[in-house]
């Protein structure tokens, strides 16, 4: 194999990527190197080592090159780069995957770590550009008046902190653990440096190499640690923040450093998490919820050989179901798992990452058992595998072990709850009530999911409002969603990926929650004048420019992008509203609600003087008076947002409409952009009658 992403592995050490080169240490230096084998075969396959690397320099030309890049951009142009990047990384994903099964992992798991991470690049992409403005400013929440003439105002708006995001990521997920952090910081337009975890941190290089050869990253804006990086904390302060995963040993050391503790370095975490599957007392062996149950204990026992931080470690299932739910997922693992080499045909699970982990998981086990558990099914030891010949034998420096059922005659045992056996290990625990379901997947003490698995509402209801507060997602299964759920252990980037306690009490994804943990709300006062040049969107209140509704010239419709400015307005003359004019509304839509129809009736109404116009016959006339009719760069009315009416309008009375340019939105990719006008009914006595937010697509330019 001769591309990038193979080639990167045949190197001695692993290298580093940062100040944009590629770094190794100097021969000879090197010092204790770690060394790296492949997870089936023992093969050595290279050496990392950080030795000599100035981390206080990385962190330097982060905050310095990679803002400064990063700045130069927009929101939108940023989230382009993502999916112009996920579209590059889609044509190497075969490369990707050929390094990927050294780690023990199969092509399905390959395809959970390497597209799910690629998925995530699309999605930041796509919802950046939809969910965002524009520009390097997010206004959060509604305007506060804080003076009785308008005069002074105040709101919330998002910034990106000044610092860099340093992402420490574990060894079961090099790929997506990488993108799933890194999209939402560049969104928000801060600078990565990024940490795998050893074992497989040579995948992450090859994908970060394949990342920087495409062009698409500003400089500065990722760079790569290779190895340990012990003092990286020491560089960091409050400008900076440091998104974890891995055991919660070393996210509580890592908390206490004295940077995170007093120095302000913003600090969340992913860690261990007991996560629990809870089988609902209608899901009887047999029924539709029952298959779909076994079905996914076992996946999660299985996909990635078990080592994900969200796979099922509690599987609480009523009493008398404990020996049925044994026996069936014993009978699926026999059906449908077999066990060797990634690149062997036909395997389907692999095997842990490293013998060490191998060694983690069997001592786990082990003390589980010593607590009082029981091994109802599987063995501990090592198992007959198919290797890369197609043979079937036991591979003495391979990290192979087969799944692992184990059953508790007490089910509040400490270690139950408290110990992770990070492999395809899963207990299976009787509960006696719902109550008692609902205590014993607390007893966890935090976690990242629980699946839910019942076709009764009642009971869905009661579990997922029980154990809601002690996770941080809650799938709830039924033969509704059982093939269309993308599952127990997989995190969408549109959901929050997080858990309160022993999880971490961190949060990740989220959609556009995960881009302002990358940025700093700030709350700001002044006139709706300072506002507006602050945010770039007009403020109630701030300068408009009124123009002439009967001069095309003039007319904000009749203006281009490139022409166009917030603020810009136009304020239409008065239209009479009649009771032939509502009767005929009412005739010819059919609301003939008795507001508009029965004086008598609309009379005894609280809110009403009598008849009364429709309001959506006020916002059509609204239309009306502000449109210019000719073609021209308004392309399209595409919605409206906030409507709401106010002022109740009588026959007799008068309305008229003011509408002002209030934010101006250019698409990077598109001749068009959108434009939000605020747009404001009022009747002959100056007071409102309805409020609400025009939205338009608007050529950026236009012929004269």
């Amino acid at each position: 194999m001769t591309t990038a992403a193979a080639e990167s592995v045949q190197t001695t050490i692993v290298p580093s990527y940062v100040l944009d080169a590629w770094w190794t240490p100097e021969t000879g230096a090197a010092g204790k190197a770690a060394e790296v084998r492949d997870a089936s075969t023992g093969e050595l396959l290279a050496a990392v080592s950080t030795e000599g690397l100035d981390l206080a320099a990385v962190v330097r030309h982060g905050r310095s090159v990679g803002q400064a890049a990063l700045g130069a951009l927009t929101i939108h142009e940023r989230a382009l780069k993502l999916k112009e990047l996920a579209q590059f990384l889609n044509g190497h994903r075969d490369e990707i995957y050929d390094l990927s099964y050294k780690t023990g992992a199969t092509k399905l798991d390959s395809m959970v770590d390497v597209d799910g991470g690629i998925g995530v690049l699309f999605t930041f992409g796509s919802k950046g550009r939809r969910e965002l403005p524009n520009s390097q400013v997010i206004i959060d929440g509604p305007l506060e008046t804080l003076s009785r003439d308008g005069s002074f105002v105040g709101e919330h708006i998002y910034s990106r902190i000044p610092g860099v995001a340093v992402q420490i990521n574990a060894f079961n997920f090099p790929v997506w653990g990488m993108l799933e952090k890194f999209a939402p910081a560049f969104v928000a337009g801060v600078p990565t440096i990024v940490k795998p975890a050893t074992p497989t941190g040579y995948v992450t290089e090859a994908v970060v190499r394949l990342m920087i050869e495409s062009g698409i990253l500003p400089a500065g804006s990722l760079q790569l640690i290779s190895g340990s990086a012990r003092t990286l904390l020491d560089e960091l302060d409050y400008r900076d923040m440091v998104s974890f995963t891995g055991s919660a040993s070393t996210a509580n050391l890592l908390k206490s450093h004295p940077n995170v503790v007093h120095g302000g370095v913003r600090f969340t975490s992913e860690t261990d998490s007991l996560n629990a599957a809870i089988l609902g007392p209608d899901a009887e062996p047999g029924t539709p919820e029952f298959e779909a149950f076994v079905r996914s204990v076992v996946t999660e026992m299985t996909v990635k050989a078990g080592q994900k931080c969200t796979a099922i470690r509690r599987t609480i299932v009523p009493k008398e179901f404990v020996e049925p739910i044994v026996a069936a997922i014993g009978e699926r693992v026999t059906q449908k798992v077999v066990l060797g080499d990634p690149r062997a045909e036909g395997v389907t699970m692999g095997a842990l990452a490293s013998v060490g982990q191998l060694e983690d998981v069997r001592d786990a086990v082990q003390s589980l058992v010593a607590a009082g558990a029981q091994i109802a099914w599987g063995s501990l030891d090592a198992p007959e595998v198919i290797t890369l010949d197609g043979a079937k034998r036991t591979v003495p420096d391979g990290a192979f072990m087969a799944p692992v059922v184990l059953t508790w005659n007490d089910v509040r045992a400490a270690a139950l709850h408290g110990t992770e056996a990070f492999g395809p290990v899963s207990s299976v625990v009787g509960y006696t009530s719902i109550e008692e379901a609902i205590e014993l997947a607390a007893l966890g003490s935090g976690s990242l999911v629980a699946t839910v698995c019942t076709n009764d509402p009642e009971t869905a209801r009661a579990l997922t409002l029980g154990i809601a507060s002690h996770h941080g997602r809650v799938l709830v299964l039924n033969r509704e969603d059982a093939r269309t759920s993308t599952g127990h252990g997989s995190p969408v980037p549109h959901l929050v990926h997080g858990g309160p306690g022993r999880a971490g009490g961190g949060e990740e994804l989220g959609g556009i929650r995960s881009v302002k943990h990358h940025m700093q709300r700030t709350a700001i006062q002044g006139s709706p004048n300072m506002l507006t040049a602050v945010t770039g969107v007009w403020h109630k209140g701030a300068d408009r420019r009124l123009s002439d509704p009967t001069d095309p010239a003039t007319h904000p419709f009749r203006k281009s992008l490139a022409e166009l400015r917030i603020g810009d307005a136009v304020r239409s003359g008065l239209r009479q509203v009649t009771l032939e004019d509502i009767a005929h509304f009412a005739e010819e839509t059919g609301d003939r609600f008795y507001a508009h129809t029965n004086e008598k009736a609309a009379a005894a109404n609280p809110f009403f003087p009598g008849i009364v116009a429709h309001g959506y016959l006020l916002v059509s006339w609204a239309a009306g008076l502000f449109v210019s009719p000719e073609p021209g760069p308004v392309l399209a009315n595409y919605g409206l947002e906030n409507l709401r009416f106010l002022t109740p309008v009588p026959a007799g009375d008068s309305i008229r409409v003011t509408l002002t340019a209030k934010q101006i939105t250019p698409r990077v990719t598109d001749e068009y952009g959108e434009v939000a006008w605020d747009a404001v009914i009022e009747n002959q006595n100056d007071e409102v009658v309805a409020t609400y937010d025009v939205l338009t697509l608007v050529a950026k330019e236009w012929p004269a």
